[in-house]
């Protein structure tokens, strides 16, 4: 498949995922994420490949979900949408290679969702990273709502779904959010220095490793909690709040 919306590279043992829409600040659409499904089966098929790293082109990771793309969508066509981005992010989630998200600069929504379905997240400090569903009348998909509980406690994830404000990496690295926090110049050498590390050790151990988390998780009732966010999700964009929402969002970007 010859990508539009990411770029695919290879660095010796290490797979590299570039979101790659930069004049949208990497704003996710439907064939990003068909993209990303495709990429993720060429790293999983390459035997030579024992690591993952996924950041965005130019300055922000992903800003989330295409507002634009998705104004005018019909309930189903957004359906088909969330479980294509659903897919792509429980394949993240169970992909057996590990994996490292390295947050460049804003991620937010669906972006933020991505990095958190990553087994390790290293940030910029300048990076600004939330969900800001509760502002657009949506609701969280990627299977954040156990995931960002995992990473910061039940209490601090309600905080942040409700409040939908943004933390900077710092912060982020503070409460737990993300492994680490770099000056952004430094982002992109800290992030292949840990797969350099994850890459050098026993490819088989590691999919063990990585399957074993998932069991202590308690992985197999993740798929209900990822059918949920889906309906979830469609109720919310289909209320009339969510149009004037969306009208004030896009006052506030003028």
């Amino acid at each position: 498949m010859d990508y539009e919306c990411i770029i695919y590279e290879k660095k010796d043992k290490i797979g590299l995922i570039k979101l790659n829409r930069p004049k949208v600040l990497n704003a996710m659409n439907r064939q990003l994420w068909v993209e990303m499904q495709d990429a993720l089966e060429t790293v999983k098929q390459d035997n030579d490949i024992k690591a993952l790293i996924i950041t965005g082109e130019g300055r922000v990771f992903s800003t989330g979900a295409d507002l634009k793309d998705s104004k005018d969508r019909s309930i189903e066509d957004y359906r088909i949408y969330l479980e294509s981005l659903q897919e792509a992010s429980r394949k993240i989630i169970r992909f057996e290679k590990p994996t490292i998200a390295a947050i460049n600069g804003y991620a937010l929504g669906s972006g933020y969702e991505l990095a958190l379905a990553c087994d390790i997240r290293i940030a910029a400090k300048e990076a600004l990273i939330g969900s800001p569903e509760a502002r657009v009348t949506s609701s969280v998909t990627g299977g954040a709502f156990r995931l960002v509980q995992d990473l910061v406690g039940p209490g601090k994830a309600r905080e942040l779904l409700f409040t939908a404000e943004n933390i900077t990496g710092e912060e982020a690295e503070r409460i737990g959010l993300v492994n680490k926090a770099v000056p952004l110049v430094e982002l992109m050498d800290k992030a292949i220095a840990m797969a350099e590390k994850i890459v050098a050790n026993s490819s088989f151990s590691l999919k063990l490793i990585k399957k074993g988390f998932l069991m202590a998780q308690g992985e197999t009732s993740l798929e209900a909690l990822m059918d949920y966010e889906i309906e979830a999700c469609l109720a919310c964009v289909s209320t009339k709040e969510r149009e004037q929402s969306l009208d004030n969002f896009e006052q506030r970007k003028k």
